[in-house]
């Protein structure tokens, strides 16, 4: 009769999960004190903004609010976790094409660039680029500067990013088709 080793339970149910956290860089864009007028005087919490991403095309953006820092910073980092959005990138460095992105007065103009360019972008931009794992873009932040409004419009600019395989795929062509049709339109002289 083999003698088969026993198993030891699972205690730690969180293991996995701890892993597959681990893969996220997250950064810290911006905290700001609130306050909040009560009978007493005034009670005051932190607000931050916090980008997370997986450096390979997936980023989010999250909003905490509590009364210590720390846990500002942990609400805000899940809400991020909560909203990830994939990107389309271009060798896994840039853009496809430019874009232009907007969210209430914030406007960004985000352009590909060739490989050695680097992150020509300021402040909370440049934090959403390096937690997409993007390395070369150069990004001009147009209107508002508050960091909730140029990280929205940063991310409705990313939102239409579009690869050529989806392009050709929602007009039911290979990439390669398209590709050359490209080509062809580009060597024809405008007619107009």
């Amino acid at each position: 009769m083999a003698h088969e080793p026993r198993r030891e339970p699972r205690r730690d149910r969180g293991g996995g999960r701890e892993e597959r956290d681990s893969e996220f860089t997250d950064k810290l864009v911006h905290i700001n004190r609130v306050a909040k007028v009560v009978k007493g005087g005034r009670r005051f919490a932190f607000a931050a903004l916090v980008i997370v991403g997986d450096q390979k095309g997936r980023a989010g953006y999250g909003h905490g609010k509590a009364r210590e820092v720390p846990e500002a910073i942990r609400k805000a980092t899940d809400a991020a976790k909560r909203a990830l959005t994939r990107v389309p990138l271009r060798e896994g460095r840039t853009l496809h094409h430019d874009v232009l992105g907007r969210h209430g007065a914030g406007k960004v103009f985000l352009r590909a660039a060739p490989p050695g360019t680097g992150i020509i972008a300021g402040g909370p931009m440049r934090a959403v680029f390096e937690t997409l794992g993007i390395q070369d873009v150069v990004a001009k932040s147009l209107g508002s500067s508050n960091p909730y409004n140029v990280v929205r419009a940063t991310f409705d600019a990313l939102k239409h990013q579009d690869s050529p395989r989806s392009v050709a795929a929602r007009r039911s062509l290979k990439v390669s088709t398209l590709q050359s049709r490209r080509r062809e339109g580009d060597a024809e002289p405008a007619t107009d």
